[in-house]
């Protein structure tokens, strides 16, 4: 049984002219993530473990929307979104509406081990994460000066960021999410996302990200991670819906993953996806995905447009 990770920094409208000084600090944390994730399959850790150790260093980067770079509503809040899901027991966690927890993608693990529920909310979840000692910050910890500015940016516009017809504020404004799958040596998959959400979102808005089924989703076939816009991602049910095609139709992972990218309007979003028996797949319908993946046949990939080998410091 080999091993198999991927996983995504966000997809958009990134133009192939965003400065090096934007991309490259991106690429590098997915390279050092990537790394982690490999050495910890390699070392023969359970899939779970992983898609939440790399998901940890992912909301831990300012360059990315969750965690500590989440993007604020238009209350000038953070309101963090995150989930993960186990694809040997079906088991899963969600949490959102958070503004303290540095690592909402540990609390959404500990909802799904340490109570009978899937998803806590807002004060519930705060509250939650404080009884079971999680760390937390005062929410100014998680208000960056480049996020105030966005801020600025959309509300002179009038406009919501990645909502439908609508340019990006800049190259961060473009991306959304952050996300890892894996399956590890004994065959185990699972699937994990956090996000930050979308500029000057309305506070209580609740993206895919959290939504067992849109955003993140696992079983025993294959586990599947989407970034992208929101509203179209619950919509379409883009997780489950790949894990479906290729239950009931008998799809290859690629085959299953890029029917359903196909499917959803243009521009909409991207995935990674990982199946039982270590197949990769990051297709993605926007201009480009923050993506990286390997897996033990020696296959790996790091890149931002379709063309990775083109990508600055992209590989394959």
């Amino acid at each position: 049984m080999g091993w198999a990770i991927a996983l995504q920094g966000g997809g958009g409208d990134i133009p192939r002219s965003l400065p090096p000084e934007r991309a490259e600090p991106r690429l590098a944390t997915l390279r050092r993530c990537l790394d982690l994730g490999v050495s910890a399959l390699q070392d023969g850790r359970a899939a779970l473990d992983v898609v939440e150790l790399v998901v940890r260093e992912l909301e831990n980067c300012p360059h990315f929307n969750a965690g500590k770079g989440s993007v604020l509503t238009s209350d000038g809040t953070v309101e963090m979104e995150a989930s993960i899901m186990d694809g040997t027991t079906m088991g899963c966690g969600s949490v959102c509406g958070l503004s303290t927890v540095v690592n909402p993608i540990s609390l959404a693990r500990i909802v799904m081990e340490k109570t009978p529920h899937i998803y806590l909310a807002f004060n519930a979840a705060e509250a939650f994460a404080r009884d079971q000692g999680v760390e937390t910050m005062d929410p100014s910890h998680f208000i960056t000066e480049e996020n105030l500015e966005r801020l600025g940016q959309a509300k002179e516009a009038n406009r919501v960021q990645a909502m439908e017809g609508q340019p990006p504020i800049d190259d961060n404004s473009r991306t959304g999410t952050v996300g890892c799958v894996a399956v590890d040596l004994s065959g185990n998959l699972a699937s994990a996302t956090s996000t930050g959400g979308v500029v000057n979102k309305m506070a209580g808005r609740i993206g895919d990200t959290p939504i067992i089924g849109a955003g993140t989703y696992a079983n025993t076939l294959c586990a599947v991670s989407a970034t992208g816009k929101g509203e179209a991602i619950i919509r379409h049910t883009v997780a489950r819906d790949v894990a479906a095609l290729v239950e009931h139709r008998g799809l290859s992972l690629q085959e299953a993953a890029e029917r359903v990218v196909a499917a959803v309007p243009r521009g909409s979003f991207g995935l990674v996806a990982v199946s039982g028996a270590g197949e990769v797949t990051m297709p993605f319908n926007t201009a480009g995905m923050f993506r990286a993946c390997a897996a033990d046949s020696g296959y790996s990939e790091v890149g931002i447009w379709p063309d990775a080998d083109g990508d600055a410091g992209g590989e394959s």
